[in-house]
């Protein structure tokens, strides 16, 4: 049933490319595209079915991510980033989950998850105020998960740290309206986000470490596999998903532009061997890319299905070919890109926006390739990983 919903996001393929000029300009989603995308069904994909969700496979999540993002890369980029905040939810509390979806299965959750604030307990609860940057289709959403570090009474983070994921209605937060001007996924209105001395209750709020090892969702007796994958293969996963979408959108917007296109030698690009040779290598290589992504989310939902511990090395192994396989994809784009010529940077040519927004995606911090790289080396020789940097979202 789940793949009705990449049928869905086909049928208004039309429509999301007609607005795309309209979204970038207002730096957000139109409305009406957040309206289309809603009925399509996309964030509703991880969703609990208690709540019209579908409990996908996390690999029809990412195919219909991808295939959002070739057609307009910032409506892939919100279904690929709030359409994972459902599967978080599933393991919450559950009178949040009933407060959030109880009375309308389509209310969009934003984040982000940065620490961003600090949270200082009270009786009941925390109290928090902080600033936050990044909070894609922000607009759209009504709640909001976001990151914050546990303080003491002096408004200092409490040592050693102790991070949360606190979860907010849309009357507890501002959203800053002039703070996303960028060059790329403009359309994804990633803005900054405000709270000041807001109230969160002690069941909306969640221990950072209990989500990424899992704890959550044992806590509340959640058995689904779905819901027991790791959160360095959940989260990360949208992000990805729509980068390689978008560059896959390079590939055929390219493919599109040179059929009929005459070089500057007066050679036909169908007659030239050093573009179509770059046009084959790049399209194996988007192919590899998208292959290498959904391997990996297969390989540990086999192991999370059969009861197996996925343990830091594999997760490691996972995050390290997860952002090996955007690279590979915007690299791929370049190469489609460099060879279109220079009435390919028109603004009204979709490839510029294609591979301005490719290059964003790539700019996420999950897609640091450093730290991921050097951590999973670190594992596969059986050395030890202190906490810290290498193990932030493994």
């Amino acid at each position: 049933m789940s793949y009705e919903v990449l049928d869905n996001i086909v049928a208004i393929a039309d429509d999301l490319r007609a607005a795309a000029d309209e979204s970038d300009a207002l730096g957000r989603l139109t409305d009406d595209m957040a309206k289309s995308l809603k009925r399509a069904g996309i964030i509703r994909l991880l969703q609990r079915k208690k709540y019209d969700g579908y409990e996908a496979h996390p690999r029809e999540f990412a195919e219909t991510v991808m295939k959002t993002a070739s057609i307009y890369g910032s409506a892939g980029w919100v279904g690929g980033i709030v359409g994972v905040h459902p599967w978080q939810l599933a393991f919450a509390d559950p009178k949040v989950q009933e407060e959030v979806l109880g009375w309308n299965s389509d209310t969009w959750q934003a984040s982000p998850y940065m620490p961003g604030g600090i949270a200082i307990p009270v009786e009941g609860g925390y109290r928090m105020t902080g600033r936050w940057q990044f909070s894609s289709g922000t607009d759209h959403c009504d709640w909001i998960f976001l990151g914050a570090m546990v303080g003491g009474q002096d408004g200092a983070p409490i040592m050693p740290p102790s991070g949360l994921h606190v979860i907010l209605p849309r009357s507890d937060y501002e959203i800053v309206d002039d703070s996303w001007d960028v060059i790329g996924l403009r359309g994804t209105g990633s803005k900054d986000i405000v709270v000041k001395d807001a109230f969160i209750p002690d069941y909306r709020v969640m221990k950072s470490q209990d989500v990424i090892d899992g704890t959550a969702a044992k806590e509340y007796g959640v058995t689904e596999t779905l819901y027991r994958m790791p959160w360095s293969t959940m989260f990360p996963l949208g992000i990805t998903s729509a980068t390689i979408g978008i560059c896959e959108g390079v590939l055929a917007a390219g493919i599109a532009y040179q059929r009929e296109r005459v070089g500057a030698a007066g050679t036909a690009i169908k007659d030239d061997p050093y573009v179509l040779h770059a046009l084959g290598e790049a399209a194996a290589e988007l192919d590899a890319a998208r292959q290498q992504l959904l391997a990996n989310v297969d390989r540990i939902w086999d192991l999370v299905d059969a009861g197996k511990e996925v343990d830091f090395e594999t997760r490691a192994s996972s995050r390290r070919n997860q952002v090996r396989s955007a690279w590979r994809a915007v690299r791929a784009a370049d190469e489609v890109f460099d060879r279109t010529g220079g009435n390919a940077l028109r603004v009204d040519n979709p490839l510029q926006r294609f591979w301005r927004d490719a290059h964003a995606g790539l700019h996420h911090a999950i897609h640091v390739t450093s730290t991921t790289y050097h951590a999973s080396a670190m594992a596969s020789l059986g050395i030890d990983v202190p906490n810290g940097p290498l193990r932030v979202m493994i």
